[in-house]
């Protein structure tokens, strides 16, 4: 019996060992990978920090480079506008007219709008054509023409002739004379059209200084200046309700 439990005891001291060491075994594999995604963990920290540093940089870079791209546009806007100081459009005469010979046959059609107590000579053209649009289609209004003048006192004199005779006639058709603003310049003052629209209504006497800015002229001849669609609106909300207004709502 002694012996029976001598030997049973020595297995089973022998199962323990083997149980111990399975188990030293299994969790020395699982310190490994405890220390392996320790390190894993620590190497995508330092990336994430590392990521989110170049990732500020461009921000940063990003945030340079509209500040830089938004003070070009204004002077690539500013460039054009001054490219267009000396032209002038006119607006439905139809095409052909011309034939062939733009800067002779427009020189002489201003003098003929105009007169001779306007301009005594045809004005001296750099350049006349028709804008690059493609041709319109017969029924549709015709391209607007071109014209840049060799003076800007000539430009400045034919605008504000323009102006006082509003639509002029040619054999017949109806033209208009205008300043040759960019897209930009013309998309900005468009914001103004209903504001003006209203301004007309109060009696008052609105215009458009170039490229956007509002000058409103009072009866009194007191001047006001607007330099934003906003600022415009809140002036006409602090205008008195005009009379007119009143009784049309009260008969």
């Amino acid at each position: 019996i002694t012996a029976l439990l001598q030997q049973h005891g020595e297995d089973l001291k022998s199962e323990f060992k083997s149980s111990a060491n399975m188990l030293s075994s299994k969790l020395d594999q699982m310190r490994q990978t405890l220390e392996e995604q320790a390190e894993r963990v620590s190497s995508l920290e330092l990336a994430t920090e590392d990521l989110g540093q170049r990732v500020a940089g461009l921000e940063d870079s990003c945030a340079a480079l509209r500040e830089e791209n938004a003070k070009l546009k204004d002077k690539v806007g500013d460039l054009e506008s001054r490219s267009r100081q000396q032209n002038i459009r006119i607006l439905g005469l139809p095409e052909d007219t011309e034939n062939g010979r733009p800067t002779y046959f427009f020189s002489n059609l201003l003098c003929e709008l105009f007169g001779k107590e306007v301009l005594p000579t045809p004005p001296e053209l750099d350049r006349a054509h028709r804008s690059l649009a493609a041709k319109r289609p017969v029924g549709r209004p015709p391209r607007p023409v071109i014209l840049c003048l060799h003076r800007y006192l000539t430009k400045d004199l034919i605008i504000q002739e323009a102006r006082k005779r509003g639509k002029l006639d040619y054999k017949g058709v109806s033209l208009r004379i205008v300043e040759d603003y960019s897209p930009d310049v013309l998309a900005q003052r468009a914001e103004y059209k209903d504001i003006m629209v209203e301004l007309y209504k109060w009696g008052l006497k609105p215009a458009l200084l170039f490229p956007a800015c509002l000058r409103i002229t009072q009866s009194s001849g007191a001047k006001t200046f607007l330099g934003s669609v906003e600022e415009a609106q809140q002036f006409i909300k602090r205008l008195p309700k005009p009379q007119k207004h009143r009784q049309a709502a009260f008969p």
